[in-house]
């Protein structure tokens, strides 16, 4: 993800010399899906056409061994240098200038237009309010959706069981970093949501930032983050000073906002009775899986978080696992089912036999957590004391009603889940797994 940008910034230095082609070698079996891929694109705004390389041909091709890989190819069709991992614009941008200059002089390069036209096959745009919702946090009579693909947060009023009505868009629909008034503030694709009393969390992942919105007037302002992507790892210091990195998911525990620092594979802390500094929970940013005292442990795209007392429970994306960490001394990450970075699938059951597949989200029920198993498109139960997983019966568990849940949240209110890729939020209920979709409907326009 953090890769798209920057090869957006570089097409737009070079529009006449560079064709840029992503290439989706796909780690998970969901993730080689073309019809997957499509959403993924459509859901991050890719432009540039993409190979779905399913097989790993190309990959194995280029010798490639890591996510992300960049190959510059000559106008020959010659490798002209590789770069693994992320890599900076300016440096790579003076690269390909040399290159370009070089094939123009040896007659090479002539530059043009790409010639690509739009994906007829991509998803249509949906044709209700949301597009590619990530989360829902009920409070009340409120319901708050992470309106993800429309970079906005909603604030809906629910009617009834099945129905909603929007009350307040914070964010003007594009894509950007600007705090201020609901109808002026910009968000870039917001995730997990927290909500206080009065005010409501963001984690506004392509921003790098934490983002607070005063529900009483509407004003968006920004505790943590610059708007540009941090370092790695993330150290701790200063909120509002501290480049983040893709924050994902957020919960409350007392007058702390704990954070799912998913970019660098870590859990911070913001102290919201102070100077919103930000402190290490757990994770020393290296990805993998391994337990024992929170600040060496190893951690794999945290994206979920759910508190219960002086536990955070956490779902690791990546390593298609749940575990959890105690929030009192000592601190220390316990997993509870998930065995490594490559070790996915759909198998209920309980302990090391249990197999998630890049779970986004989990929330509390009683004493159990409701898992969002995202690429398996179902929601599942744990016993965190039996480490005992299943599916839930009926829609929910099926695997067919929902596609790609982002999120999940359960509370007094009930429990609601985002179904990203069928662009809707739906009630759920975890004892018969029955799903009620909730029709969001726009405010009603003057006619003055």
């Amino acid at each position: 993800m953090h890769v798209l940008p920057r090869a957006a910034e570089l097409q737009r230095r070079f529009p006449g010399e560079l064709v840029v082609i992503g290439v989706h070698s796909g780690k998970f079996v969901e993730e080689r899906r073309t019809e997957n891929v499509r959403h993924a694109c459509a859901r991050l705004g890719v432009r540039h056409p993409v190979v779905n390389d399913r097989h790993f041909r190309i990959w194995r091709s280029y010798a490639v061994n890591a996510w992300p890989t960049v190959v510059l190819v000559s106008p020959d069709g010659y490798v002209a240098g590789v770069q693994a991992g992320e890599f900076d614009v300016d440096a790579m941008a003076a690269a390909i200038d040399g290159l370009a200059e070089r094939y123009r002089r040896e007659g090479l390069l002539k530059p043009g237009p790409p010639g690509f036209g739009p994906d007829p096959a991509a998803p249509p745009e949906p044709s209700g309010e949301l597009r590619y919702p990530t989360r829902a946090v009920a409070r009340g009579d409120r319901l708050f959706v992470s309106d993800a693909g429309h970079h906005r947060v909603l604030e809906l009023r629910i009617e009834a069981p099945s129905q909603a009505s929007v009350v307040r868009a914070f964010g003007d629909g594009a894509r950007g970093f600007r705090d201020g008034p609901a109808s002026e503030a910009r968000f870039g694709e917001p995730q997990g949501l927290a909500a206080g009393d009065g005010v409501l969390f963001v984690a506004d992942r392509r921003n790098h930032a934490i983002r607070l919105i005063s529900l009483a007037d509407g004003g968006v302002t920004t505790i943590a983050g610059t708007g540009e992507l941090g370092g790695y790892p993330v150290p701790e210091g200063p909120g509002r000073k501290s480049a983040l990195r893709s924050p994902w998911g957020l919960a409350l525990s007392d007058r702390t906002l704990l954070v799912a620092m998913a970019g660098s594979h870590q859990i911070f802390g913001i102290d919201l009775a102070r100077e919103h500094p930000l402190s290490l929970v757990a994770g020393s940013g290296a990805e993998d899986i391994t337990d024992g005292a929170a600040r060496g442990a190893t951690l794999a795209q945290t994206s979920g978080l759910a508190t219960s007392a002086d536990l955070l429970f956490f779902a690791d994306s990546e390593s298609s696992s749940v575990r959890r960490v105690s929030l009192t001394a000592p601190m220390a990450v316990e997993t509870i089912v998930g065995t490594g970075l490559f070790d996915f699938g759909d198998r209920d059951g309980a302990g090391d036999k249990v197999l998630l597949q890049h779970d986004l989200d989990l929330a509390l029920i009683g004493e159990r957590l409701l898992i969002a198993d995202t690429y398996n498109s179902r929601l599942k139960l744990l016993d965190p004391s039996t480490r005992e997983c299943n599916a839930l019966p009926g829609e929910a568990g099926s695997g067919e009603a929902l596609y790609e849940p982002g999120g999940v949240w359960a509370g007094p209110e009930g429990a609601f889940v985002a179904d990203t890729n069928n662009h809707r939020v739906l009630r759920v209920d975890p004892l018969s797994g029955t799903l009620t979709p909730i029709e969001v409907t726009a405010p009603a326009r003057s006619s003055a």
